[in-house]
């Protein structure tokens, strides 16, 4: 019975049966069959080209009236130390405070005129400053990009000014439950460590930062070999080349600080934080086990069983008839809120778990029915599953990369990670290449038996201690 729901859901099992039963339908099947696979090959090419100075640009044209273009740069907060940490946020918030050429209402007011959208964000190891507009202005928004990265004023009086905005966006952070029991997860899972601290730094640093500190950030990390300008839309990669040259050719390639990651890498620590709050209504909790670094091959595999765990909102439709048996089992005996499994990449490592919302008396029971299912996974998954989940993954990786910026952000972050634009055939063939004996390998490396991260905000009592979460990450195999 198995074998015979494995060769339903495969397509290609499907078409081949069809084929050798009847000529006629397997033209059909094959009709049908096809128009994906050749909307994949079909997509854009992604272009690259590398300056003298190092400096790169990616695009990919689709030959849209829009545009989304920015710069990716090697340098987030993993590159801070404990007294600098906040720094690379605190400078992406000042370089929308105005240029030698133009002042903060003339930026706005600028950018506001041509109809178009200026943003940044800085993650853990990058920081990206980006536009959107219409195709026409991509000359403009390009000269923009560059006016603000390297002609900011950086002026004392706005650095005092700014403070206060960065408190208070900490203050709406602390308010979103997710980001602060992440914010607790990395800072157990890599103690003392870049990849612990937080992005927007403590608060004691928002108030000694200054001037000074500012300019060293970029004077160690921005470095042209170190960036990317990536565009998506309507953009002619040989004429972003020419603003490229134009804007950011000058730029003089760093020699490399000497406390920047690879010199300094971020151990895994299996550990636990608990913040507790009998006052709160629900218990949010995260664990996770070391991951990879976004290159490695056990990536694929990972996020195959990452999406075998998948997600459960009580607002989802379906609930107990929902053919995943996790996601069944929560609903069926309505033991969460919700919970949404994860793989963050970095670099070298990454965090490979689940988060979870529910009542406090059932975070035992939540805790340990999650890691029987992660044990399961690592012993006994069928072919079945491991292709329903590679069809959703599939999907859900299309539809991710809806719209120009979206492509853009994949072009800009897969150039850092990778060195490279991984493009959907290739990733295409990667996860349909993923088998259950590969999936239950590589959970087993990674998961089966392995010293966890716990972090958890509420009324914790309800979740087991420690030693027994441990305990419960193997099972005697059969």
């Amino acid at each position: 019975m198995a074998a015979r729901l494995f060769r339903i859901a495969n397509p290609a099992s499907k078409v081949l049966a069809v084929s050798k039963q009847n000529p006629v339908k397997w033209q059909v099947a094959r009709a049908s069959f096809t128009p994906y696979q050749q909307a994949i090959l079909n997509l854009p090419e992604t272009k690259v080209t590398t300056l003298d100075n190092g400096f790169r640009v990616a695009t990919e044209d689709s030959g849209d009236p829009t545009c989304t273009v920015g710069v990716w740069v090697d340098a987030g907060s993993r590159f801070e130390n404990a007294k600098n940490n906040g720094v690379a946020h605190f400078l992406e918030h000042m370089t929308f405070k105005g240029t030698k050429k133009r002042s903060r209402h003339d930026l706005e007011l600028e950018i506001e005129n041509m109809g178009a959208h200026l943003n940044a964000y800085t993650s853990r190891e990058q920081t990206v400053y980006y536009a959107k507009s219409f195709s026409k202005d991509l000359g403009k928004t390009v000269e923009i990009l560059s006016d603000i990265m390297q002609n900011s004023r950086l002026a004392e009086s706005d650095v005092e000014n700014e403070r206060p905005t960065i408190l208070r966006e900490m203050q709406e952070v602390e308010t979103n439950l997710q980001e602060v029991v992440f914010d607790h997860l990395h800072a157990v899972a890599y103690q003392d460590t870049p990849l612990g601290r937080t992005i927007l730094g403590p608060t004691e640093n928002i108030l000694s930062i200054n001037r000074d500190d500012i300019t060293e950030f970029v004077k160690d990390h921005y470095s042209p070999d170190r960036m990317v300008l990536a565009g998506a839309g309507g953009v002619n990669h040989d004429e972003l080349v020419k603003y490229a040259n134009q804007h950011f050719g000058s730029l003089k390639m760093l020699p490399e600080p000497s406390g920047a990651y690879p010199k300094n890498p971020c151990r895994f620590s299996g550990s636990e934080v608990r913040v507790r709050n009998d006052n709160m209504p629900l218990l949010h909790f995260a664990i996770a086990v070391e991951g990879c670094g976004w290159d490695n091959p056990d990536n694929i595999p990972l996020q195959v069983a990452n999406t075998l765990i998948g997600h459960y909102d009580r607002a989802m439709i379906g609930g107990a008839n929902l053919s995943n048996p996790f996601v069944a089992n929560c609903a069926g005996y309505n033991l969460c809120h919700s919970f949404q499994s994860f793989n963050t990449c970095y670099t070298d490592t990454g965090l490979w778990g689940c988060y979870v919302v529910c009542e406090g008396p059932k975070g035992d029971v939540m805790m340990k029915e999650l890691q029987n299912e992660w044990v399961r996974i690592c012993n006994s998954v069928t072919d079945f599953e491991v292709d329903r989940a590679k069809n959703l993954l599939r999907i859900s990786m299309l539809l991710h990369l809806d719209g120009s910026h979206p492509i853009c952000e994949d072009i800009g972050r897969q150039m850092l990670c990778y060195g490279r634009r991984l493009d959907l055939a290739e990733l295409e063939a990667r996860i349909m290449g993923v088998t259950a004996e590969d999936v239950k390998r590589v959970c087993t490396e990674y998961i089966y038996n392995m010293c966890p991260a716990v972090a958890a905000v509420g009324p914790v009592e309800g979740l087991p201690d420690y030693d027994r979460i441990r305990s419960q990450m193997y099972k005697l195999r059969m």
